[in-house]
C-alpha cells in the first residue's frame, strides 16, 4: 500500500541563465539560455517523490502573487495534496537566481520572501494524520523546523532532515532524529569536521549520533553517499552520467529516498534507488523540471 509523506519546506520560482563561467566581481558576461522554473528545496523535493509515485502531503508559505498562483497550479498538476499550504499577507513568493557555467556547476542566490513566514501556527495538527515519514529543509525558520521535529518526536513518526542550505543548528536540535542527508560542505558546518577521506565520513557520521541523530547520509555529488546505519555503512556509487546541470540533484535524491523509505526499503536500498534518480536530474537543465518520473528513471538505466 502506497503510504503518505509529508514535506514542509521551501517553494521558489527559480530564474536561470546559463553561461560559459561565472563572472568575476564587477564583471559583466552574457549568457546563454534563460529558463524561469518552479524551484526551492521543499518543493523540488515534494515534487521528485511524487513523480516517482509517492502520495505526497507538501505543507509551505507563498506570496500573494503570480509566482505563487504558478506554484500551486504546478502541484496539482503532479498531484501533490496542497491543502495545508498557505498565503503570506506581507511578503513576496520566494525567489532563486542561479548561474549555471558550461560544466554543470551552479552558483545561487535566493530571496527567501514568504518562506521565512512559515511558522508553527500554520501548521495544524491534521497536518500530520496517516503520515509516516516527514522531511524537512532549512529554507524554513529553523524554529518552525525545531518545533516540527518535535511534533514527530511525539507522534512517533520518523523525521528525515536535510539541513540545506547550511546552517549552524542549536543544541538539541537533531536529537531523537531518524535521518540526516547533509553534502559535505553541510557536513563540515554541522561536526567541525572537513570531509576528505573515509575515516573523516565515519568521524563525521559518529559526531552526528552522538548528536542523537539515529542514520546518517552524507551526499558526496558525483562520487556517491556515505552511508552509516545499523545494517550499512559506507559509500553507496551513483551513476556516471555527462552533467549539464546539477541544481536540485540533491532535492531530487532526497525526494527518492522519501519515496523508497516509504515504500518500506532498506536504507541501503533506498540511497541506490535515490542515487539513480539524482543522476538522471543532473543530465537535464532547472529543478523540478529536471526530476524524473518513475517510467523514465526504468528506461534511463534498462541497460543494467
Amino acid at each position: 500500500m502506497k503510504q503518505s509523506v509529508l514535506i514542509i519546506g521551501s517553494s521558489n520560482t527559480d530564474m536561470v541563465v546559463k553561461t560559459e563561467h561565472f563572472p568575476k566581481p564587477g564583471e559583466t558576461v552574457l549568457g546563454g539560455t534563460f529558463l524561469m522554473n518552479p524551484g526551492g528545496k521543499g518543493a523540488n523535493q515534494a515534487v521528485a517523490a511524487a513523480r516517482l509515485g509517492a502520495d505526497v502531503r507538501f505543507v509551505a508559505k507563498t506570496g500573494n502573487d503570480i509566482f505563487g498562483k504558478q506554484a500551486l497550479e504546478g502541484f496539482g498538476k503532479e498531484g501533490i495534496d496542497t491543502r495545508f499550504m498557505t498565503e503570506s499577507g506581507g511578503m513576496a513568493s520566494g525567489i532563486a537566481l542561479i548561474t549555471v557555467n558550461a560544466q554543470g556547476q551552479n552558483e545561487i542566490v535566493v530571496a527567501s520572501g514568504a518562506n521565512m513566514d512559515l511558522y508553527p501556527a500554520d501548521i495544524p495538527d491534521d497536518v500530520f494524520k496517516d503520515v509516516t515519514l516527514v522531511l524537512f529543509q532549512l529554507e524554513i525558520p529553523a524554529e518552525t523546523v525545531h518545533w516540527a521535529l518535535t511534533k514527530c518526536a511525539e507522534k512517533q513518526i520518523r523525521a528525515i532532515l536535510n539541513p540545506a542550505p547550511a546552517a549552524p543548528l542549536g543544541p538539541g536540535f537533531l536529537s531523537g532524529l531518524y535521518l540526516i542527508t547533509p553534502n559535505e560542505t553541510e557536513t563540515e558546518l554541522i561536526t567541525g569536521i572537513a570531509i576528505e577521506s573515509e575515516e573523516s565520513l565515519r568521524k563525521a557520521a559518529r559526531h552526528l549520533f552522538e548528536q542523537g541523530v539515529q542514520n546518517v547520509i552524507i551526499t558526496l555529488g558525483s562520487k556517491g553517499v556515505y552511508l552509516a546505519s545499523d545494517s550499512f555503512t559506507g559509500i553507496i556509487p551513483t551513476p556516471v552520467v555527462e552533467a549539464v546541470d546539477s541544481t536540485a540533484a540533491g532535492d531530487v535524491f532526497n525526494g527518492a529516498l522519501l519515496k523508497a523509505l516509504a515504500d518500506g526499503e532498506t536504507l541501503e536500498q533506498a540511497c541506490r534507488f535515490a542515487c539513480r534518480a539524482a543522476a538522471i536530474s543532473v543530465t537535464r537543465m532547472g529543478a523540478q523540471s529536471s526530476a524524473p518520473f518513475q517510467h523514465e528513471l526504468d528506461s534511463f538505466f534498462n541497460h543494467d
